[in-house]
């Protein structure tokens, strides 16, 4: 059995489907790359009754050749199955074939399905009468249905307002791994890499499977970073464009507002999307939006104190930052670029802004660190000055217990050291967000950083409280 790293709740919930009485349709989500393929297919191994994936940019004659095939390969009936001519035929004779398998709980799983519903197919009206007709009558049916293309998921099956209308009776997201399953899925590859040089990864690749189970456990870190990114079959430096042409039409309108967002790292307005990649700002560019948010490369939030008109968008999506800022453009050549590079003002500029993102994707680990996980907060980040002073906080958390933390990421290699100019920007920022905010609650300064801060009397005088890494990784998988 291929062993499953983390997805606990995934399984725990496959685990309790499998077992229950009655029909079930689960659709499962996620960005693609994410192991939503890998998680089915080893939770149930041979389990199913049938099973068939969509192909990529086939025709609907493709498409129903390759579900007939799957078709004759699960089927124990003695006659040949007839050929089917279009998806309602597919689906009657699916019946047929589930209804030779005799008693059980019968787990059907169709991947890709988005890949399946080309145009003019009628496929959602023939998945619609499979499940209205026959399947939801079935106490032993339980469909599994899946793709990468998440907003079709949402649009077309989850928030169907036709004859698939409140059918799916549960759905799953898939999302990256956390640090913590990272360290996993590595160490059972029987990697020793050390926590920092697992952050690095994560800075560069996030907690994508895909691209994790490529690095070489027999070379550095530095090496493996190059060898992905910047050697010639290198899947950080081929995947970028083809992972957005397979979950999008018209996916130049897609690219151009992450390519946008990529350039400011706090985010940007809709207005200043709009303006950035010459969208009007109308449906199409909601559409867009929407469908970057839905399948995890961008996020949408409300900065501190304000309210709808402070919505922002931005980029959360590791690999695709890491792309655009560094191996777009370069020449395969010259497949040290990484290596010569490692102390350029670009490099740690950008490792500044991975490390905050990395915060900002465990925001529960800080909530845990701080002892907070059980107080309501809202998260957040904020822009403001006062009596002219601007300044900016990485990640706000205001608590309901009338306490703020304003949270300050800093990378470093080793320990962070703190001086004078630093302490009085810091102190600065505290007091600039209290000029404007004009908020009563208590501020206290998070420092976050890799390996810890150096205590000195620059820190002393503005760091309430401080966390490193560590605390990404603290708990079993």
């Amino acid at each position: 059995m291929n062993e499953i790293i983390g997805r606990k709740e995934e399984q725990e919930l496959l685990d309790k489907l499998r077992q229950e009485e009655s029909p079930v349709f689960l659709a499962i989500y996620g960005r693609r790359r994410v192991g939503k393929t890998y998680l089915v297919k080893s939770f149930f191994q041979e389990e199913f009754a049938f099973y068939c994936t969509g192909l990529f940019g086939g025709s609907t004659s493709r498409q129903l050749a390759n579900f007939n095939g799957a078709l004759a390969s699960y089927s124990t009936l003695k006659e040949d199955l007839p050929l089917i001519n279009d998806w309602f035929e597919a689906f009657r004779a699916l019946i047929a074939v589930l209804a030779g398998r005799g008693e059980g709980r019968k787990v059907i799983f169709l991947d890709e399905l988005s890949w399946m519903d080309t145009p003019k197919s009628e496929f959602i009206a023939a998945l619609d009468f499979f499940w209205n007709s026959w399947a939801s009558t079935r106490s032993d049916i339980f469909l599994i249905v899946c793709g990468s293309a998440a907003s079709w998921m949402l649009n077309k099956l989850i928030m169907n307002k036709g004859g698939l209308y409140n059918r799916v009776t549960h759905r799953m997201q898939l999302t990256p791994f956390t640090l913590r399953e990272t360290e996993a899925f590595l160490s059972a590859k029987k990697a020793v890499f050390t926590k920092y040089q697992l952050l690095k990864f994560y800075m560069i690749m996030g907690g994508i499977p895909f691209y994790l189970n490529d690095i070489d456990v027999e070379k550095s870190a530095i090496q493996n970073i190059n060898d992905m990114a910047f050697g010639k079959n290198g899947k950080l430096r081929t995947d970028f464009y083809g992972v957005y042409s397979s979950l999008f039409k018209n996916e130049e309108q897609h690219i151009s507002i992450v390519k946008a967002l990529a350039k400011k790292s706090m985010g940007l307005t809709r207005e200043e999307i709009a303006t950035a990649t010459k969208f009007s700002s109308g449906g199409t560019l909601t559409k867009v939006l929407v469908e970057l948010e839905q399948s995890s490369f961008i996020r949408k939030y409300v900065a501190f104190g304000k309210k709808k008109y402070g919505v922002l968008y931005q980029l959360i999506d590791f690999y695709s930052l890491f792309y655009l800022k560094f191996i777009e453009g370069t020449s395969i050549d010259d497949t040290n670029t990484w290596i010569n590079g490692i102390d350029d003002p670009s490099h740690r500029a950008w490792s500044g802004y991975a490390f905050e993102l990395i915060g900002l994707t465990h925001i529960a680990d800080i909530k845990r660190a701080l002892k907070i996980d059980a107080i309501k907060t809202n998260t957040s980040c904020w822009v403001g000055e006062d009596n002219g002073r601007k300044a900016q906080i990485d990640l706000v958390i205001d608590r309901r217990d009338q306490v703020i933390n304003l949270c300050e990421f800093k990378f470093s290699m080793n320990l962070y050291v703190m001086d004078k100019e630093v302490a009085s920007n810091l102190s600065n920022k505290l007091s600039v967000f209290q000029g404007n905010t004009k908020t009563r609650k208590a501020l206290l300064l998070t420092m976050i950083t890799p390996n810890g801060l150096k205590e000195n009397e620059h820190s002393r005088s503005v760091v309430h409280n401080q966390l490193t890494m560590d605390i990404f990784f603290g708990k079993e998988v």
